[in-house]
């Protein structure tokens, strides 16, 4: 098979897991479905692909990269450092768990199903770690490894948020929680008035 022809039938895989990751979620998304999306074999997909987990890094990787790409821009052009990190809060807990009709809560989806023998990597979430403390240090008076952990909880939040972003009567953002924990955040730096 030559090299384009190759790639077209990755590329083919992957847009056919993304559109059924977006519209019914990694649980309800099977290598068969994906392989009659995509127009070819089910044996075809694992040709490709280790697992459905490999599918879904491999898509979700990029995904999140340009938004925190984004992100980083966004918060570049507010002066005002609480601002900032309210706004990164909002983008977080709000925005990008709505993005893609949820795409985010694919991920929170499929590790809750690995187990000993699946091929999950820490990689994103420390990727998505790493990338978030830089954000939070860039608007607190933290070290690095405060800033570490602090990413640690809002991550453990956009979790939450990510996951509940389709249930009715799940816990929403407001923009009122994003300022409380951005006034705690502010407020229990060293020299900060009490």
């Amino acid at each position: 098979m030559s090299q384009t022809k190759k790639q077209d039938v990755r590329e083919a895989i992957l847009a056919a897991a993304f559109r059924l990751f977006s519209a019914q979620g990694y649980s309800d998304t099977s290598i068969p479905a994906i392989a009659r999306e995509a127009g070819i074999s089910t044996a075809n997909v694992y040709v490709y692909f280790r697992s459905k987990m490999d599918i879904l890094y491999t898509l979700y990787e990029p995904w999140l990269k340009e938004r925190l790409d984004r992100l980083d821009r966004s918060l570049k052009k507010i002066a005002v450092p609480q601002e900032r990190l309210e706004r990164l809060l909002a983008i977080l807990w709000r925005d990008l768990p709505r993005e893609n009709n949820g795409f985010a809560k694919n991920i929170m989806q499929a590790l809750s199903t690995t187990g000993g023998g699946d091929d999950y990597s820490p990689h994103l979430r420390e990727l998505f770690q790493g990338r978030v403390a830089v954000l939070l240090a860039d608007c607190l008076s933290v070290t690095a490894a405060e800033s570490q952990v602090i990413a640690g909880i809002v991550l453990m939040a956009f979790d939450g948020f990510a996951m509940n972003v389709h249930l009715e009567h799940g816990m929403a953002f407001t923009a009122s929680a994003a300022r409380l924990f951005s006034r705690m955040l502010v407020g229990s730096q060293p020299g900060t008035a009490r």
